[in-house]
Protein backbone atom coordinates (compact mmCIF):
# COMPACT_ATOMS: atom_id res chain seq x y z
CA UNK A 1 0.00 0.00 0.00
CA UNK A 2 0.87 3.62 -0.60
CA UNK A 3 -0.60 6.70 0.70
CA UNK A 4 -0.02 10.24 -0.34
CA UNK A 5 -0.74 12.45 2.10
CA UNK A 6 -3.48 15.59 1.08
CA UNK A 7 -3.04 19.41 1.70
CA UNK A 8 -4.40 20.34 4.65
CA UNK A 9 -3.93 24.16 6.56
CA UNK A 10 -1.82 22.51 9.50
CA UNK A 11 1.65 22.81 10.45
CA UNK A 12 2.76 20.68 7.84
CA UNK A 13 1.46 23.33 5.28
CA UNK A 14 1.56 20.75 2.76
CA UNK A 15 0.33 21.73 -1.08
CA UNK A 16 -1.15 19.29 -4.05
CA UNK A 17 0.39 19.52 -7.45
CA UNK A 18 -2.66 21.21 -8.92
CA UNK A 19 -2.57 23.96 -5.92
CA UNK A 20 0.83 24.73 -7.09
CA UNK A 21 0.32 24.54 -10.63
CA UNK A 22 3.14 21.90 -11.59
CA UNK A 23 4.27 18.63 -10.18
CA UNK A 24 7.57 17.88 -9.24
CA UNK A 25 7.83 14.10 -9.16
CA UNK A 26 6.28 10.82 -9.87
CA UNK A 27 5.44 7.48 -8.94
CA UNK A 28 6.14 4.50 -10.66
CA UNK A 29 4.09 1.06 -9.72
CA UNK A 30 5.04 -1.69 -11.45
CA UNK A 31 2.42 -4.33 -12.17
CA UNK A 32 1.86 -8.06 -13.81
CA UNK A 33 -0.59 -7.60 -15.71
CA UNK A 34 -0.19 -3.86 -17.29
CA UNK A 35 -2.55 -4.59 -20.29
CA UNK A 36 -5.64 -5.11 -17.83
CA UNK A 37 -4.81 -2.95 -14.97
CA UNK A 38 -4.77 0.01 -18.20
CA UNK A 39 -7.80 -1.18 -19.11
CA UNK A 40 -9.58 -0.78 -15.27
CA UNK A 41 -8.10 2.66 -15.00
CA UNK A 42 -9.73 4.50 -18.11
CA UNK A 43 -12.86 2.54 -16.84
CA UNK A 44 -12.27 3.99 -13.55
CA UNK A 45 -12.25 7.67 -15.21
CA UNK A 46 -8.51 7.93 -15.05
CA UNK A 47 -6.35 10.56 -16.66
CA UNK A 48 -4.45 9.45 -18.90
CA UNK A 49 -1.33 11.68 -19.33
CA UNK A 50 0.56 8.88 -21.79
CA UNK A 51 -0.99 6.02 -23.04
CA UNK A 52 0.17 2.35 -23.28
CA UNK A 53 3.44 1.84 -24.73
CA UNK A 54 6.42 -0.45 -25.19
CA UNK A 55 9.61 1.80 -23.87
CA UNK A 56 13.19 1.45 -25.12
CA UNK A 57 14.19 0.06 -22.12
CA UNK A 58 12.21 -2.78 -22.28
CA UNK A 59 8.46 -1.96 -20.50
CA UNK A 60 5.06 -1.32 -21.02
CA UNK A 61 4.02 1.50 -19.20
CA UNK A 62 0.76 4.17 -19.47
CA UNK A 63 0.72 7.26 -16.63
CA UNK A 64 -2.24 9.13 -15.15
CA UNK A 65 -2.65 11.84 -13.00
CA UNK A 66 -4.84 11.69 -10.26
CA UNK A 67 -7.30 14.18 -8.60
CA UNK A 68 -4.83 16.05 -6.51
CA UNK A 69 -2.75 16.35 -9.54
CA UNK A 70 0.22 13.72 -8.49
CA UNK A 71 1.70 11.45 -11.55
CA UNK A 72 1.45 7.94 -11.06
CA UNK A 73 3.37 5.70 -14.25
CA UNK A 74 2.08 2.05 -14.14
CA UNK A 75 4.81 -0.38 -16.07
CA UNK A 76 6.01 -3.72 -16.33
CA UNK A 77 9.72 -2.47 -15.38
CA UNK A 78 11.59 -3.79 -12.63
CA UNK A 79 14.61 -2.66 -10.89
CA UNK A 80 17.44 -4.52 -9.91
CA UNK A 81 19.12 -4.40 -6.42
CA UNK A 82 21.41 -1.20 -6.33
CA UNK A 83 19.51 0.76 -9.18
Amino acid sequence: MVALGSSKDDELAMKTPRALGGVNQGIYVYVEDIDAHFERAKAAGAEVVRGLEETDYGSREYTVRDPEGNLWAFGTYQMAAGD
